[in-house]
C-alpha cells in the first residue's frame, strides 16, 4: 500500500482575507487616523495623550493582546511546542496577569504594540504569493508598523514624548495627518492595480 504525503508543495495557506480586503482595511485605518490628526480634534488629542496611563485602555488593549496571544498558544501544533502548550499557556497567563500589577505604567502602549504585531500576520498572509509589484506598497507599510510597534513595546514612554512634542505646534499634527492620508491614498491606488 502506497503512503500519501501529508504535505503538498502546491497547497497555499488558508487565507483569512484577500490582499484587496487587507489593503482597504489598512487604508481605512490610515484615513481615519489621518483625518483625526489633520482636523486637530480636541477629544482625540486628549485621548491620545491620556492613553499611556489610562486604566480602561490598559485593560482593553493589553487584555485583548494577551487574550489573542493565549489563543494562539492554545492552537499550537506539535512542531511549535504543541506538546507543552498547557505549560506555555499557564506561563504566559501568569506573566500577563502579573504585568497588570508589576509594570502597570504604559501597559496600554504595550498592549497596542502587541495587537499591532499580532494583526500584522494576517495582513502579511494576505500578501503571501502575490505578485511583488502589486504588494510592495502594502507590505512596506505593514513592516513600518511592525518596526514602530517593536520600538514602542521596548520604550513605551516614547509615546508620551512624541505626542507632547507633536502637539506643541499646530502644524505638526496636520502634517502627520496629511502624511497618513497620503499613505491611505497610496494604498487605495495600489489596490486598483491588483
Amino acid at each position: 500500500m502506497r503512503r500519501t504525503s501529508l504535505h503538498c508543495n502546491n497547497v497555499q495557506p488558508l487565507k483569512l482575507m484577500t490582499l484587496l480586503t487587507a489593503t482597504f482595511m489598512l487604508a481605512g485605518v490610515f484615513l481615519v487616523l489621518g483625518g483625526l490628526f489633520a482636523s486637530r480634534a480636541e477629544f482625540f488629542e486628549k485621548a491620545i495623550k491620556a492613553l499611556p496611563r489610562s486604566q480602561i485602555a490598559t485593560v482593553l488593549l493589553f487584555g485583548a493582546g494577551a487574550a489573542w496571544f493565549l489563543s494562539i498558544i492554545v492552537h499550537l501544533g506539535e512542531a511549535d511546542f504543541g506538546a507543552y502548550r498547557q505549560w506555555l499557556f499557564l506561563l504566559f497567563l501568569v506573566v500577563a496577569m502579573g504585568a497588570f500589577f508589576v509594570v502597570p505604567d504604559f501597559l496600554a502602549v504595550r498592549g497596542l504594540s502587541i495587537l499591532t504585531l499580532l494583526s500584522a500576520r494576517p495582513l502579511l498572509d494576505a500578501a503571501y504569493l502575490q505578485l511583488p509589484s502589486s504588494r510592495l506598497v502594502f507590505v512596506s507599510l505593514v513592516y513600518v508598523l511592525i518596526v514602530l510597534a517593536l520600538y514602542l513595546a521596548a520604550m513605551p514612554y516614547r509615546w508620551r514624548d512624541f505626542f507632547n512634542w507633536l502637539y506643541t505646534s499646530t502644524m505638526r499634527p496636520r502634517a502627520l495627518g496629511c502624511l497618513l492620508i497620503v499613505c491611505a491614498a497610496g494604498l487605495a491606488l495600489a489596490a486598483t492595480l491588483y
